[in-house]
C-alpha cells in the first residue's frame, strides 16, 4: 500500500490566512497561545498542501480555503473538500517548527510522528516502556541511547494515533519493535508495533517505518502494511502561478 509524507517548515508558510477555511479562521483566533496556534497552523499547512498534490488540485488560496482539517470525535484529523470528506487518510505531527503530514487512500488505519532527539531520564522509560522496549535501551550504546528512546516513544505515538485513541491509552500497550535500530542508515527501516489491548479481541499489529536524519526520528505504522513513504515533492508557492497553472 502507497503511502505519502510531507514535510514542512515555519519557513514554508505564507504570511496571509486566506488559505484558511472560514471556521479554521475562527479556529485559529480563538487560541490564546502563540505556540499553539503556530503549530496548528502550520499542521493544517502541511496538510493541505500535502492534499494538493495527492488530489491534484491547484496549491492556491481559493482552493486550499476549501480544505478542512476538522477533528473527528476521536480528535483524529479528517480531511473535507468543499464540505464533502475527501476520499483519504491523514496523520499529523509537528515538532521544534516542523510538521510532517502522512497521506494514504480512504480506509487505512495510518498514525505517523516526528520527534526531535531529545535525553530522557530512567524515570521516563520506566513509567512509559514496557519491559522488553526497557531491555532494547538497556542493551543500547551510549551513543544510541537518546536516539533508541525517541525511536520507541515516536512508534508508540504513531501506533496510538492509528488506534485513533492518542495518549489516552497506556503508552504500555504498545511494544515497539524496530527492525533495524541503525542510525547510520538514511533510508527508511521496517519496524513493528503490537497493542495488547486487556481483552484479546484487542490485540493489534501495525506494521511501519521509520527513519532517523539530522537529529529527528520519523515514524509511520498502518494496516494494511504500507510500503516504504513516497516523500511528496511540491513546488515553491507562488498563489498566482499556481492557480495560472491549474
Amino acid at each position: 500500500m502507497k503511502v505519502y509524507w510531507l514535510e514542512q517548515t515555519a519557513a514554508d508558510l505564507p504570511a496571509e490566512n486566506d488559505w484558511l477555511s472560514a471556521s479554521e479562521t475562527v479556529c485559529l483566533n480563538a487560541m490564546r497561545f502563540a505556540k499553539r496556534r503556530a503549530d496548528w497552523r502550520l499542521g493544517r499547512w502541511a496538510a493541505k498542501r500535502a492534499l494538493s498534490v495527492y488530489l491534484d488540485v491547484p496549491a492556491h488560496p481559493q482552493v486550499l480555503k476549501k480544505m478542512e482539517i476538522r477533528p473527528a470525535a476521536s480528535g483524529a484529523p479528517e480531511a473535507y473538500f468543499d464540505n464533502q470528506p475527501a476520499a483519504v487518510t491523514i496523520s499529523l505531527s509537528h515538532s521544534n517548527e516542523v510538521a510532517a503530514c502522512a497521506v494514504a487512500m480512504a480506509g487505512v488505519e495510518l498514525g505517523c510522528d516526528l520527534e526531535m532527539v531529545e535525553p530522557r531520564s530512567d524515570a521516563f522509560v520506566a513509567d512509559y516502556f514496557t519491559t522488553e522496549e526497557q531491555g532494547l535501551v538497556a542493551r543500547a550504546s551510549a551513543t544510541d541511547r537518546s536516539r533508541l528512546m525517541t525511536l520507541l516513544w515516536s512508534g508508540k505515538e504513531s501506533a496510538l494515533k492509528a488506534l485513533r485513541e492518542g495518549l489516552r491509552l497506556d503508552t504500555r500497550s504498545v511494544i515497539v519493535i524496530p527492525g533495524n535500530a541503525a542510525f547510520d542508515c538514511l533510508e527508511w527501516s521496517p519496524m513493528e508495533v503490537r497493542h495488547t489491548g486487556p481483552r484479546v479481541l484487542d490485540h493489534r499489529t501495525f506494521r511501519g517505518w521509520w527513519q532517523y536524519t539530522e537529529g529527528r526520528v520519523r515514524t509511520l505504522v498502518a494496516a494494511p502494511s504500507p510500503n516504504p513513504p513516497i516523500c511528496l515533492r511540491v513546488p515553491v508557492y507562488v498563489p498566482d502561478a499556481a492557480f495560472l497553472c491549474a
